[in-house]
């Protein structure tokens, strides 16, 4: 069990990724950010508990649904912001936008716009790091749809081979994209890694306890030579799957009953539940804590309000290197 320290740091990280996203939400509504957002409410548990059991030096791949996996592996909410805004002072210099946060520093190896496109990274990642024999591990983090994709099933078999430190960790939100994933997933993702004889773990994503204990049981795992994890975290993805979603679809493809079902399994409040009846924090501590947390979100949006916009020139020294006219 974590300590009681460990749990209020987790559940600020939480609030900080729901806050931020809900600026987000705000922002885009409002017509200030250049392109589309995927938002990362509900979930929050998944990245904390999981980037809760690494340090700095692990490496971690994330997903277009990426800022709540940049949060909780510490990447700076200023650099995020301003690089969500398109602004010079982002963290990829606004040249990456929303789906491309990365920071190499904290081991973010990246979002990444493509589907899937982040498990043969950290898969990568994690042969490096076997052959380096430093002890890092790697994590990736991807959807229910991703693992419908044949790199899925070869990095499985590859890393359970040569016996590489990573844990693949899908995020079962229940839909890919607009399409419920019962319709489209056959079977239990879960039995396809143990199909490689691989170790897995099914957990209540929306338990931020649940989620770190097995994490931690991975990541020992992974460093201490045992090879690969599969965590397969059930959660809801609460908001659609983009901001725009309004605009382009025509239709539903759930029921407002079935979200505020969900709502009602909110991450955040039950961690905040647990600590209130444990006598860890008080009305007041909760209060202190939101206060933090709503001052590093208004000092990041207006870092990010306040930055120059991205210069376009990049793209001849980051795309098109020689090709200049």
């Amino acid at each position: 069990m974590p300590t009681t320290e460990q749990l209020l740091s987790m559940y600020e990280r939480m609030l900080l990724i729901r806050r931020m996203e809900e600026r987000l939400s705000a922002d885009y509504a409002a017509g200030k950010l250049p392109g589309a957002v995927h938002l990362y409410i509900g979930q929050e548990a998944v990245a904390v508990g999981v980037c809760a059991q690494l340090t700095d030096r692990d490496w971690i791949t994330s997903t277009h649904r990426g800022h709540g996996h940049f949060l909780a592996k510490g990447g700076d909410p200023k650099a995020m912001m301003a690089e969500i805004w398109g602004k010079r002072t982002g963290i990829c210099r606004g040249m990456g936008g929303s789906m491309h946060v990365a920071d190499l520093s904290k081991g973010i190896l990246g979002a990444n716009g493509i589907v899937a496109g982040g498990i043969a990274i950290a898969t990568g990642a994690a042969f490096g790091a076997r052959l380096d024999g430093d002890g890092r591990v790697a994590v990736a983090f991807f959807g229910d749809g991703a693992a419908n994709q044949g790199v899925f099933m070869e990095t499985l078999n590859v890393s359970t081979l040569w016996g590489l430190p990573v844990v693949f960790l899908c995020e079962y939100n229940h839909f890919c994209e607009f399409t419920p994933s019962e319709t489209v997933t056959a079977g239990q993702i879960s039995d396809r890694a143990r199909a490689f004889g691989m170790p897995c773990a099914v957990v209540d994503g929306n338990d931020v306890v649940e989620v770190w204990r097995a994490a931690g049981e991975a990541v020992e795992r992974a460093r201490g030579g045992g090879g690969p994890s599969f965590i397969e975290a059930k959660t809801y993805r609460i908001q659609g799957h983009l901001e725009a979603e309004a605009v382009i679809l025509d239709g539903k493809y759930r029921e407002e009953a079935e979200i505020e079902e969900w709502r009602r399994r909110d991450p955040i409040d039950r961690l905040r539940e647990h600590l209130s009846a444990a006598g860890a924090c008080d009305d007041d501590g909760f209060a202190e804590i939101e206060s933090r947390v709503s001052g590093a979100v208004e000092e990041a949006a207006a870092f990010a309000a306040e930055g120059e916009p991205a210069d376009p020139e990049l793209a001849f020294d980051l795309m098109f290197v020689g090709q200049r006219p």
